[in-house]
């Protein structure tokens, strides 16, 4: 609790470091927002008010559209909040069609809190509107209005999620442990290790700026692992209890099984989240080093905390129990007879039964199950999404972007060109913007218009340029290409000492989705070798290793194809609200990738140490099997059901990014504690045998990190312990080696 309190106390003192514009990525976007932050500029916001005719007989040159004009104009200019008007007959900002027009504007202030501002001007237009409903439209669109809206729909999806998740982790905790007491630990524990995080967040924010989306990737992370961790460890505990344990030799017991088996399994998600920073994309880096942060302080908290609290609490982890499901329990064990066994599953122990009598057929349906579900990801085509592929037309503002986009191609989305030169009046630099512009429109990269702003004293000027395309994406980026690629060398470029990035939307869209295939390769061998090294030493078995990596890889080929099928092909996309999105955000992949191979290394850990516990008891590999999966059935179904409950509530959100991204976790969490666990993994191992303990010679120098593994002995009556002597049980030791053992537990 110091450490949580400490943490809090320093990150509230330091404050976060936020991510900069300039440190998003690198290439022409940074290089872009470099130039305007090292000139001192505060580009201002803009804001446009499309004015269009109800009836398509109504033109721009008609009284009543001047009309409406000029009342946009004296409305905007009253609020006192924007600068810069212009009216579309002094600019010329009337589409080819003569129907529609563009009243320009800029907000004042700061940029950084023109969405915060913009309220009162967008009140205004709407009171122009309902004065001539039903003969024009009116409406507007702009920097600030949709940073409001996404801001708005953002914090009402988050908070929606985040007030949804804890009741729901805490309702499916309650149902697992039947009691109160025990059903809160787990979710007290996540909570704080997420305040912790947060006030360390804030701190490492000096050395690496954060950001708000790392703020909400951590808590998702923080509370999946942390009730992952403390599930582990109180059922364990529970489990030794039930089987006749007295509280501290209980206590001991989880601690050197489950405890170990959280600190490999923290250990390596921290790895894997590690991966993110491989990227060189500030926000993914940002990410990363959150979730590595929140997953290393509930790991930390789950063997620390969680036992001192238990054994203060001692049999008073039980108060609050709910009759209902208790009876229910019992009833069950009562069915379940000498068959069951303490934390057993019976529907697992049915499966598992099929499973061993025919583990080849196991192996080939399930594996051919999850390469099919997979293949739609063959063909998935990422890219970050226009605001109405992220909103559909659940928000009025994507139908004005629409009609924008249709009246001036681009408009609503135009590249800007940042121009820095040693003297931006010099008679060479003026006509090579001259030429620019003018080849910018002939070159058919865009119909215009393109506006010049120069900053005389900064020495820079701001080129505007509507791209041919407008939210078509693959079209926009062929513009950009011409504007990139042959109208700027052959008019900026032949000037010495001009620079001149091309930034704006569809500049960044393209240049980050270029950098994140760059990262994927760096990312995929960092994350995937250290698991592979780590499984290595702590199981002590290649087989182990190898076969970790292959069926994790399968867990999230699997979450890949029913994301595509859903989101890009439209199968059943109207049950999660998705129609029409035809494509996957372009960081969700390589984010899925990482979260979901440290998130499967739960299991996997959980389970195959159990396995590898009962066989170091002497049991036979099938026999271990079927005792570490039975035993474990029961707290992975109720870990993976809270994850994928809490996953699913984004999967509801009005946002497609956040949709897609719950969707895809749901599914692979449901995948990976169903089929991979409770049907692959058993097939695999029991085909293997003995060779699933197979480490070849050459690799003995590496260190042996199973040594601490505790091997315990079964709980045995007394007149069992006398007949033997004591307390002795026969133990196999990490060598195969049989010998007395006086302890229950060995450390």
């Amino acid at each position: 609790m110091l450490f949580v309190v400490l943490a809090m106390g320093l990150g509230s003192a330091a404050g976060q470091v936020d991510v900069k514009d300039s440190e998003q990525m690198s290439g022409e976007i940074s290089q872009a927002e470099r130039i305007i932050e090292d000139a001192g500029l505060k580009e201002p916001v803009g804001e446009s008010v499309l004015i269009q005719g109800v009836d398509s007989s109504t033109s721009a040159t008609d009284k009543e559209f001047r009309a409406g004009v000029e009342a946009v104009l004296t409305a905007v200019e009253s609020t006192g909040e924007v600068a810069d008007v212009t009216s579309p007959y002094d600019t010329k900002t009337i589409s080819k069609d003569g129907r529609s027009a563009l009243v320009q504007f800029n907000m004042r202030g700061d940029p950084e809190t023109s969405g915060e501002r913009v309220e009162t001007v967008l009140k205004a237009v709407e009171g122009v509107q309902e004065e001539h409903e039903g003969t024009l439209r009116i409406a507007e669109i702009g920097g600030a209005s949709m940073n409001k809206t996404f801001d708005e729909a953002f914090g009402d999806d988050f908070k929606q999620a985040e007030i949804s998740a804890v009741p729901v982790a805490l309702g499916i905790l309650l149902i697992a442990f039947g009691a109160l007491v025990a059903a809160l630990l787990p979710v007290v524990l996540a909570l704080t290790a997420i305040m912790a995080t947060m006030g360390l967040m804030a701190v490492v924010s000096h050395v690496m700026p954060m950001s708000d989306t790392a703020n909400s990737v951590m808590l998702l992370v923080g509370l999946a692992v942390g009730v992952d961790y403390c599930l582990f460890y109180l059922r364990r505990e529970r489990e030794e209890r039930e089987a006749g344990r007295d509280a501290e030799t209980a206590l001991r017991i989880a601690a050197a099984t489950s405890g170990r088996a959280v600190v490999v399994s923290g250990v390596t998600v921290c790895v894997a989240m590690a991966g993110m920073l491989f990227t060189g994309l500030a926000e993914f880096k940002a990410m990363g080093l959150a979730s590595l942060m929140v997953v290393a302080v509930a790991m930390v908290g789950s063997v620390t905390v969680l036992p001192a609290l238990l054994s203060l609490l001692g049999d008073r982890v039980e108060r609050g129990r709910v009759p209902f499901l208790n009876r229910l329990k019992q009833s069950k064990k009562q069915r379940a007879g000498s068959g069951g066994g303490s934390g057993e599953s019976r529907f697992w122990r049915a499966v598992l039964g099929r499973v061993l009598r025919g583990p080849k057929t196991a192996l080939a349906v399930a594996a051919g199950a999850l390469v099919a579900i997979a293949l739609p990801a063959v063909g998935m085509q990422t890219q970050n999404f226009t605001l109405d592929q992220e909103f559909g037309d659940s928000l009025p503002i994507v139908q004005t972007y629409e009609r924008i986009n249709a009246a001036f191609p681009g408009g609503a989305e135009p590249a800007e060109v940042v121009v820095r030169a040693d003297d931006i009046n010099a008679a060479p630099v003026r006509r090579a913007l001259a030429d620019f512009r003018a080849q910018a429109v002939s070159s058919g990269a865009s119909e215009g218009p393109v506006e010049i702003v120069t900053h005389d004293e900064q020495n820079v000027a701001i080129i505007e340029v509507p791209l041919v395309g407008g939210s078509d994406q693959d079209r926009a980026e062929k513009s950009l290409g011409l504007l990139r690629d042959t109208v700027r060398p052959a008019t900026l470029g032949t000037v010495d000492g001009v620079e001149a990035p091309v930034s704006g939307q569809v500049a960044g869209s393209k240049d980050f989705n270029d950098q994140l295939v760059g990262a994927v390769a760096p990312v995929f061998a960092f994350v995937v070798i250290f698991a592979f090294v780590l499984m290595l030493l702590c199981f002590r078995s290649l087989t182990i290793a190898v076969t970790s990596i292959v069926l994790n890889l399968l867990s999230v080929g699997a979450a890949y194809g029913i994301l595509t099928a859903v989101f890009q092909y439209g199968w059943g996309a109207s049950l999660v609200g998705a129609e029409g999105v035809g494509a996957i955000i372009s960081w969700l992949p390589l984010f899925l990738f990482v979260i979901l191979f440290g998130l499967s290394m739960d299991y996997h850990v959980f389970v195959v140490s159990r396995i590898r516990e009962a066989r170091m008891r002497g049991l036979t590999t099938r026999e271990a099997i079927t005792h570490g999966v039975v035993t474990t059935a029961g707290v992975v179904t109720s870990a993976a059901v809270i994850m994928v409950a809490v996953f699913a509530i984004f999967g509801t959100l009005s946002m497609q990014s956040m949709k897609q991204m719950g969707v895809g976790l749901a599914a692979a969490v449901l995948i990976d504690a169903t089929i991979i666990r409770g049907v692959l993994l058993p097939a695999v191992m029991a085909l293997l045998d003995e060779r699933n303990w197979y480490f070849p010679s050459w690799l003995r120098w590496l260190p042996d990190l199973t040594h601490d593994e505790s091997v315990v002995a079964p709980a045995r009556t007394p007149s069992e312990a006398e007949s033997r002597g004591g307390d002795g049980a026969p133990t196999v030791d990490a060598y195969g080696k049989t010998g007395d053992q006086p302890d229950p537990v060995r450390i």
